[in-house]
């Protein structure tokens, strides 16, 4: 396992994060424990969490599966969606996140969280009212770091300035969508990273399934997220997604490696990306995710993989004068 540094802050955390998504749901108290062991096995040390999750009680496994090792990891979680009915149980408000954070510690049973994202962005509150929110929770040591979750780089790069300018605490992690067909992050987001030195646990490497193997061969899959999330499959409706699947699958069986385990060290071979997260339902599913930490993605490889998808313009989109 090798370790680097998330972002300016000096913590080491492990190049894969687990994502404790699938923990009770999809994944039962068992199998979500025998996974987590597992991570730990290989030397995982971080792992990422919501209060959404499975309703809250994601969060309450996890806590059960950190008892006894809360100092050895890094624990993250995220707020903002909506947890309730009640017209105020969402968003990024003081008040929607002092409620949260102190449900979160309570699930997950810890007294501070290491890494705290803002899970999406609300444009019903003023952006430096959420910033102070974080900055009080760091001074009151709840949380460690704020974060944040699926924003645009511009929205991201905002938050800095006010940060800069209040005397705040700023975000030190982005977490963005990542793989090889979804590859929006390249043109402003992780260059913004790479910048700040803000770390970086991007999510979906595998593009929720398209780029595991399973799906090969232009079959559309019948189960999964796919048929669950409405969001996902309008995510990858475009049949050039299939298609880069399919050749990045036919080289991965040329190659000699499982697909699952090739793309996500894709993902890992971007020197913006800290740590790729990744999930699983059972013990099987997870063998080959894990698979990515035996693969040396060197410049050439990695190279080969991203000439399979489009490659998307700078934000300028005078690729020429590049």
């Amino acid at each position: 396992m090798n370790y680097r540094t998330l972002g300016k802050t000096g913590i080491q955390v492990s190049n894969i994060c687990f994502g404790a998504m699938s923990f009770g749901g999809i994944a039962d108290e068992a199998t979500s424990l025998a996974m987590f062991n597992r991570c730990r096995e290989v030397g995982i040390n971080f792992f990422d969490c919501a209060d959404v999750y499975a309703g809250g009680r994601s969060e309450g496994i996890l806590g059960k599966c950190i008892a006894d090792c809360r100092d050895e990891v890094v624990i993250t979680s995220k707020f903002c969606l909506p947890m309730g009915n009640g017209i105020n149980s969402k968003g990024m408000s003081r008040r929607h996140m002092m409620l949260s954070v102190e449900k979160s510690l309570k699930r997950l049973n810890t007294d501070r969280l290491d890494v705290y994202f803002v899970h999406h962005f609300d444009a019903t509150t003023d952006m430096e009212e959420t910033l102070r929110g974080l900055d009080d929770l760091q001074k009151q040591g709840k949380i460690l770091y704020p974060a944040v979750s699926n924003w645009a780089a511009w929205q991201i790069a905002k938050a800095l300035g006010i940060s800069n300018h209040r005397a705040l605490a700023r975000f030190e992690c982005i977490q963005p969508m990542y793989n090889l067909v979804k590859r929006q992050a390249e043109v402003e987001i992780l260059p913004l990273a790479a910048s700040e030195q803000i770390g970086v646990i991007s999510y979906s490497p595998l593009a929720a399934g398209l780029l595991s193997g399973k799906y090969n061969q232009g079959v559309k899959p019948q189960e999964g997220r796919f048929i669950d999330h409405k969001g996902t499959q309008d995510r990858y409706a475009d049949q050039m997604n299939y298609e880069v699947a399919d050749r990045f699958i036919k080289f991965a069986g040329e190659f000699g490696a499982h697909p699952a385990s090739l793309a996500i060290a894709w993902v890992m071979g971007n020197p913006a990306v800290t740590a790729p997260i990744i999930g699983a339902r059972n013990m099987e599913q997870l063998q080959p995710l894990l698979g990515a930490l035996d693969i040396e993605m060197t410049p050439d490889l990695r190279k080969q993989i991203s000439a399979m998808s489009v490659t998307p313009p700078p934000a300028t989109d005078r690729a020429e004068e590049v």
